[in-house]
């Protein structure tokens, strides 16, 4: 059947848009500003910055490697109750971060409830239903507005973040923050994705779970795709939670940091919106192996020249265009690749590379950060991998997989 037939009557188009981009801001925007609680949870429990990055950087991996289990929940009972549960895990974790008065109780709360809660609570889930309710022409500008409005929710909570804790205390921020992430309940009952009554034959002819798996893990260009994007989990977490104290140790405020990270984002709804557009004209192959070049000549550039509060603006507003704009092609090429039926899943596998690469930011900069005092290291790191992921990407294939029965008809 039709993706854009298996909607509701009362699901419009404009709709389902709407409430997806509200789950998207208010899932991914509390957890970007997590990096402004670096320092006065440190200092208030008199840990190291690599005690937080630890905690951040098993957030990112357990929140990869849930995804595509999620993503299968998803696939199979529908997203309401995927974003339900995601968010009640994640509203629960930010509460407890408040509590939280060792490193144990920080991984268990930050760590592992928000990485649990953000894979069932995220914009993946989101698009994963956008790939489903609606019509093919849709698809991939819906991809790019559901990235965009995460990159929207950035903006907007990271001032928001900086002054709720210049007027209340950062645990009231925190409780905030928890209590507008369970808006996403209400807001999933839009993304329903109503059962289809099927004949048996239908049903045999379905692909099944593994059979989709062993497809995807042994398809040369999708295994490319997830390789490619391992950097981009890398270099987007490790800025988001290091940035606003690297500039502070450049001599730049704290403030500055806060409006460079909601630069990133505000950009970056110029940068996923285009890229949505451009990957129904553009190679998207191309599109993601230019990205992945320009990030890093972007940060060659910056870390050759004095930080000034110019420099680091613009700096972000680069990075901005080119932040989560790598999403819609990924996802899009999943969809062309695989189809819709296990899209899900299956950008949740992709999507757990990039967050190996986001442990692996976060928290290789807390612990090159604490043994040599310099995030230089980090930066050479982001460029050769920018570089490494552009050629990657090249060689991938934007056809779909042709399967046996496909072949004999």
């Amino acid at each position: 059947m039709n993706a854009s037939l298996q909607r509701a009557a009362w699901q419009s188009i404009p709709l389902i848009i709407i409430c997806g981009c509200l789950i998207a801001m208010f899932g991914f925007g509390p957890r970007s500003t997590l990096g402004f609680f670096l320092t006065p949870m440190s200092t208030a429990n008199g840990w190291g910055r690599d005690v937080f990055a630890l905690a951040i950087a098993i957030q990112m991996l357990l929140w990869g490697a849930a995804q595509p289990f999620v993503g299968a929940i998803a696939d199979r009972f529908g997203p309401v109750l995927v974003l339900c549960v995601g968010a009640l895990l994640y509203a629960i974790g930010f509460g407890w971060m408040v509590f939280a008065k060792s490193p144990t109780e920080l991984y268990l709360s930050s760590g592992v409830l928000v990485g649990f809660g953000l894979a069932g609570a995220s914009f993946t889930v989101v698009i994963g239903a956008f790939g489903k309710l609606l019509p093919v022409e849709w698809r991939t500008f819906s991809f790019g507005v559901g990235t965009a409005a995460g990159s929207f929710g950035q903006f907007l909570f990271s001032p928001l973040a900086v002054a709720l804790n210049s007027v209340v205390a950062w645990q009231t921020t925190l409780l905030i923050f928890a209590g507008v992430i369970l808006l996403i309940l209400p807001l999933s009952l839009a993304l329903a994705v109503p059962r289809v009554t099927e004949t048996p034959a239908q049903r045999a002819a379905q692909q099944s779970v593994g059979a989709a798996l062993r497809e995807a893990l042994t398809h040369p260009s999708f295994v490319l795709l997830v390789i490619g994007y391992f950097s981009c989990g890398f270099q987007v977490f490790f800025v988001t939670v290091h940035l606003p104290s690297y500039l502070v140790d450049r001599g730049l405020s704290a403030d500055l940091g806060a409006f460079v990270i909601a630069i990133v984002g505000l950009f970056n709804i110029i940068g996923s919106i285009s890229a949505g557009y451009l990957s129904n004209i553009v190679p998207k192959r191309y599109i993601l192996a230019v990205i992945y070049l320009v990030r890093a000549i972007a940060v060659a550039v910056f870390i050759a020249i004095p930080a000034t509060t110019t420099t680091s603006i613009v700096f972000g507003a680069v990075m901005g265009l080119l932040w989560l704009s790598t999403i819609p092609p990924t996802n899009a090429l999943v969809a062309v690749m695989f189809g819709t039926r296990w899209l899900t899943m299956l950008a949740g596998f992709a999507f757990f590379s990039h967050q190996v690469g986001g442990f692996v930011g976060v928290w290789l900069g807390g612990v090159l950060f604490e043994r040599t005092g310099s995030y230089d290291a980090m930066w050479w790191l982001f460029i050769v991998l920018g570089i490494l992921s552009a050629l990657i990407n090249l060689p991938i294939k934007e056809q779909p997989v042709v399967r046996p029965a496909e072949a004999v008809a």
